[in-house]
């Protein structure tokens, strides 16, 4: 499972390095030290954390949130397999983006809940990169 840094936690959460430092310290997401000392979070961790962020609207007011070339980097919140069809949803800041493609699309990009991607807009359809 991937884990973040506390800067890309803030980066994908919408906030401050600080405000994010701030809330590990709170206990309000588990955090893990890797061998050199770094404070991590773990990938499902941060994901549900957003999740809880985007809804309670606690994030930074003043912080500002682009589609620039229509990309909405993120993490993955969930991930909902058919037989032929899947459903992604990416949490980028305060924005919820789902989309639905393919189940090998999701299974070839190896799409699992707390990995980062990128939700690319392109008019009505919703593009998964994988970071």
């Amino acid at each position: 499972m991937q884990s973040y840094t506390i800067g890309q936690a803030a980066r994908l959460l919408g906030v401050s390095p600080d405000t994010a430092r701030r809330w590990a310290d709170a206990g309000r997401v588990a955090t893990h030290r890797d061998d050199s000392g770094r404070r991590l979070i773990d990938g499902r961790d941060l994901a549900a954390f957003s999740v809880e962020v985007a809804q309670s609207g606690t994030g930074e007011e003043d912080a500002s949130y682009t589609s620039a070339r229509n990309a909405f980097p993120g993490i993955v919140t969930a991930v909902k397999l058919g037989d032929v069809a899947a459903q992604v949803e990416i949490q980028a800041g305060p924005h919820r983006l789902v989309s639905l493609l393919t189940r090998e699309a999701v299974e070839e990009l190896g799409l699992e809940v707390g990995m980062q991607a990128t939700a690319r807009v392109k008019s009505t359809s919703v593009h998964i990169d994988r970071i």
